[in-house]
């Protein structure tokens, strides 16, 4: 049994407005065998897509590579537009070794109201999936169901978004769940209605094209 325990604290400051929450990054990067154009920072896998959105969309100029330039890059990055990051899961036990949600067992979570409490002027959750099992929108509500405490829908149309008022503080926080960014929400993105008419209008449109437009909304309003 492989345990996979995040290698990444929360990167959270005074100033955070939003915050970004995943699950666990890919098992290499806790064991430290990562690849030369990996970023050793959050959300820094070769593969994932996070970093091309947000290039795309503040037009970053983002080099994707091993060292602690790349590294500087995106924390200041985040520093400047008040952008936390604070994934969900702590660890989890996998028999299979690999970055699969569904793989996930005896997972041991974050305390996300915590922070959520700590952190004033934090209005703003981003989720990096679903409600799907085993995805951050899931293991936030199983936080909440303990504690009596539900989400609002505000709205139900893909990405889904919630307010919470937190129980401590009585603050308003909204939770965006965006989709995924990585190649394993790919099959769920081609199924929508809205990029079916998208990729039928111009046949170049494709995956990541449709997550620029629909992060762009929250990454920047």
């Amino acid at each position: 049994m492989f345990l996979h325990a995040h290698p990444y604290e929360p990167f959270i400051f005074e100033e955070t407005e939003k915050l970004i929450v995943g699950t666990l990054p890919p098992p290499r990067f806790t064991t430290g065998e990562l690849k030369p154009d990996d970023v050793d920072f959050c959300y820094g896998s070769r593969n994932g897509m996070l970093w091309p959105i947000l290039d795309r969309i503040f037009e970053l100029g983002l080099v994707y590579e091993n060292t602690h330039f790349a590294i500087e890059q995106r924390k200041n990055f985040l520093v400047k537009n008040k952008i936390g990051v604070c994934d969900i899961v702590e660890s989890a036990e996998r028999d299979k070794v690999d970055a699969s949600d569904l793989g996930m067992q005896n997972v041991r979570l974050r305390d996300l109201l915590f922070y959520l409490e700590q952190y004033l002027n934090l209005k703003t959750v981003l989720f990096m999936g679903g409600n799907s099992k085993n995805g951050p929108e899931y293991f936030f509500r199983r936080l909440l169901k303990p504690l009596g405490h539900k989400l609002k829908t505000i709205s139900e149309h893909v990405p889904r978004v919630y307010e919470l008022q937190l129980p401590k503080s009585k603050r308003t926080v909204r939770t965006v769940s965006l989709t995924a960014p990585s190649g394993a929400a790919n099959r769920a993105v081609g199924s929508l209605d809205a990029y079916k008419r998208m990729k039928a209008a111009d046949a170049s449109f494709n995956t990541l094209d449709f997550r620029v437009m629909q992060y762009r909304e929250f990454f920047t309003s």
